[in-house]
């Protein structure tokens, strides 16, 4: 009686290892590409969306359904936009609140940056990346001398800083200006990167990351911010997937980036206005439109560990000027918005 015995290098016996380490390494990633893949062809509808967004028992769902109106062409209509600001100032949890403050940054009005702006001391690091986020996209004055003790306060995350370099291009005045040359001193490149950006936004400057430097320049031109570019917030783009291109009835579009709301800039315009001009008038107790919007991936932008500055700029000779986001939620949800 003979028997049969598998050799190591056996094909069906790597078979069977491989099927086995797909099973247990990639089954959660197959099953959620799958389950987007499939999601695609049954989207919650805007109807479903507004009822998750006010669910005032669920915060998952208010979270969510937050993302989605937000996310949405349609997602900037008054009752919308209040319910973003109630949330941002009274939720008290701190997904809703930071989907509600992102939410503003793409849908709300020069007012709501000092709301925005409060969340950035806020105890969640979740918030306070929102806040720093949607600033970028708000513009008022008014929030410069919030802002950038933020960015000076070693102890910040270092992804909150980030954002709010980014954010203070918008306001070339001294006290700004020195606090992002103190942030070139900081241990995190990709703070010192955002500062450095910032800086050359704000005086039309190609200098580099050289803290002398910028002193030099600033002691020596009468009107350092004379040059000052026009300053568009970011926004996040990906490499296309097998997911997207399967789906070619339905392809991805990336939000271009923009000026923020309140900066004139020879007459431009943020793209989710003209959506919000050229929409329909709607009754405000239902404002939900019959096409779905489909579900897709979202990322968020830039990161880094923590560290340190003493480093804090002294006075405010007045001259503010203008405030810039990238829009992903921390939670990784968000509408494609074909």
């Amino acid at each position: 009686m003979r028997i049969r015995t598998l050799s190591i290098c056996s094909p069906a016996l790597l078979l069977l290892v491989c099927v086995d380490v797909v099973m247990l390494g990639g089954c959660d990633t197959i099953t959620s590409d799958f389950g987007q893949f499939t999601d695609s062809f049954s989207p919650p509808t805007p109807a479903q969306a507004a009822q998750w967004a006010a669910d005032p028992n669920d915060n998952e769902n208010a979270r969510r359904g937050t993302i989605l109106l937000a996310n949405a062409p349609w997602g900037g209509a008054p009752p919308y936009v209040r319910m973003y600001r109630l949330y941002a100032e009274d939720s008290l949890d701190p997904l809703v609140r930071a989907a509600a403050l992102q939410a503003l940054g793409r849908h709300g009005d020069p007012d709501d940056a000092v709301l925005v702006a409060k969340n950035l001391t806020s105890p969640f690091r979740q918030v306070r990346l929102a806040a720093a986020r949607s600033s970028q996209r708000l513009h008022d004055p008014a929030v410069a001398d919030q802002l950038w003790p933020r960015l000076v306060d070693g102890s910040e995350d270092s992804d909150v800083r980030i954002e709010i370099a980014i954010a203070l291009a918008q306001y070339p005045t001294p006290a700004v200006f020195r606090a992002l040359v103190a942030a070139l001193a900081q241990r995190e490149l990709a703070v010192n990167v955002a500062s450095v950006d910032s800086l050359r936004t704000m005086t039309g400057q190609n200098i580099a990351l050289d803290e002398n430097a910028w002193l030099l320049y600033y002691a020596a031109t009468p009107e350092p911010f004379a040059q000052t570019r026009i300053t568009l917030y970011p926004t996040f783009v990906r490499a296309l997937d097998i997911w997207d291109r399967l789906l070619f009835w339905d392809p991805v579009v990336f939000e271009s980036p923009d000026v923020p709301v309140g900066l004139q800039a020879f007459g431009v315009r943020r793209t989710n206005d003209a959506a919000r001009e050229d929409a329909p008038v709607v009754p405000e107790p239902l404002l939900v439109p019959e096409t779905p919007v489909k579900p897709v991936d979202s990322a968020t932008s830039a990161g880094a560990a923590s560290a340190a500055s003493d480093n804090i700029p002294g006075d405010g000779r007045a001259s503010i000027e203008r405030v810039p986001l990238d829009f992903a939620c921390a939670t990784g949800f968000a509408w494609r918005t074909a």
